[in-house]
């Protein structure tokens, strides 16, 4: 399945509570490819040489007119970015950096070539707007939902020249669907308020929403949750509710504070933590700092 392979850039989530310890690969178990694989390989090429030599499909979308180049009328930003209201739309908010859109969307080069729509799959696209290329990242940011928008995305603000991505600049009619908003830091964000409890660790919570589940899972127990997590000046630096995922995990795979805190929930409850950097991670370089905050909702735990 095609997934967003042209306009996400090859980025992963920082999902930072899973352990850094990785299963390697068995080399061993490495085989060399007998002659008929290498023959299967030569035909594959051909196919795919032969291919690309045939005519565009004719269910492909035809590039606007204006594909070449943004028009005298297009609006043009201090980066470089320029575009041009196709239909207004009907929302009153604008998108953030932080929250995740669905929109669909065709791009072309500007000879006119169409390289990826999800029109044409007939399936909208869902991400989160600071994990897409910069010139997305900053146009979608003007859109409301309902609009439909064009884009003349200069090569700096799109893939660089990077090799087997679309080059120089390109073309994007954009369509914003809906805005789901990113969690919003909570007020006490800085510091555990004094009604939160605590453990001998350190670990501080607060329970949010109690839960209808009766057991609890242990450190051995695979859990899937919903969360968002903040650093104490309140940045978000991950969450699946904008990536519209829950995360399933092992407890005794995760930073401590998780391994211990979820531990304390039961199914169906959410809870706000504040981890020290001692169960977190420890000033290591690349992950975020000092003591981390992180709103979390236990959805089940596997039997």
């Amino acid at each position: 399945m095609k997934t967003l392979s042209i306009v996400l850039l090859a980025c992963c989530s920082m999902f930072f509570f899973v352990a850094s310890a990785c299963e390697k690969k068995d080399s061993e178990n490495e085989t060399q490819k007998p002659p008929n694989a290498v023959k299967k390989a030569e035909s594959m090429k051909s196919a795919v040489k032969t291919a690309a030599n045939r005519p565009p499909k004719p269910d492909q979308i035809p590039a606007p007119a204006d594909v070449a180049a943004p028009p005298a009328g297009a609006e043009k930003t201090a980066s470089g970015l320029a575009s041009k209201v196709i239909k207004p739309g009907t929302g009153k908010e604008h998108p953030k950096a932080s929250d995740t859109v669905q929109v669909h969307y065709t791009g072309w080069t500007t000879d006119g070539k169409m390289f990826d729509s999800s029109v044409q799959r007939k399936r909208p696209a869902s991400f989160p707007l600071k994990g897409v290329i910069a010139g997305w990242t900053e146009g979608v940011q003007l859109m409301v939902v309902g609009e439909t928008r064009r884009f003349w995305i200069p090569e700096e603000l799109a893939y660089k020249g990077r090799p087997g991505r679309p080059q120089g600049m390109l073309v994007f009619d954009v369509e914003l669907l809906q805005i789901m908003k990113a969690p919003e830091a909570p007020k006490d964000v800085a510091a555990p308020p004094k009604d939160a409890k605590k453990s001998k660790s350190g670990l501080a919570w607060k329970v949010l929403k109690p839960g209808t589940g009766k057991t609890h899972p242990t450190a051995e127990s695979r859990v899937k949750c919903h969360y968002s997590g903040w650093t104490t000046d309140g940045k978000m630096f991950d969450s699946s509710v904008t990536r519209g995922q829950p995360a399933s995990f092992l407890l005794n795979r995760v930073i401590p504070g998780w391994t211990e805190g979820v531990q304390l929930m039961v199914e169906g409850e959410k809870r706000r933590f504040w981890i020290p950097e001692e169960l977190a991670y420890k000033g290591r370089a690349g992950a975020p700092q000092g003591m981390l905050v992180f709103d979390v909702e236990l959805i089940s735990i596997a039997k």
